[in-house]
């Protein structure tokens, strides 16, 4: 798929990069069927419907927090790093970009003023939640 850019160490997917200009009609999603988070871009004509549903209670186990970030208004520069704290690659993102972080860490640095949407798995452990180096 044209703009879309998967951050990958061997066959492990580390993050995904949707850009703004992914422009492919319907559903899309661009996270693996076993991500504990599933990311995708919806493009409908006016008039689309959605049947009503809702969403049954299932159990899940989740190890790993995925985080995604979609910048809304902006820039900035994101750090893509390994299981060893081993930087895989820099990503500029600007606005309506948006990134999956799926494993390994990251690191961010504000380019410009940005206002920035971030989802993630809950609740949040506080500061056990994450492991600084």
């Amino acid at each position: 798929m044209d703009h879309i850019e998967k951050i990958k160490k061997g066959n492990q997917i580390y993050a995904i990069v949707l850009r703004k200009e992914f422009s492919e009609g319907g559903v899309n999603f661009f996270t693996p069927g076993e991500f504990s988070q599933q990311v995708g871009i919806l493009i409908h004509k006016k008039g689309k419907t959605v049947k009503r549903h809702s969403h049954k209670l299932v159990r899940r186990e989740i190890l790993r927090t995925k985080e995604v970030l979609v910048v809304l208004e902006g820039k900035m520069r994101v750090d893509v790093y390994n299981n060893r704290a081993q930087k895989l690659k820099t990503v500029i993102l600007n606005s309506g970009d948006a990134i999956i972080l799926a494993r390994g860490g990251h690191g961010v640095k504000i380019l410009e003023d940005s206002k920035i949407i971030e989802v993630k798995q809950g609740p949040y452990a506080g500061y056990n939640d994450k492991k600084f180096f």
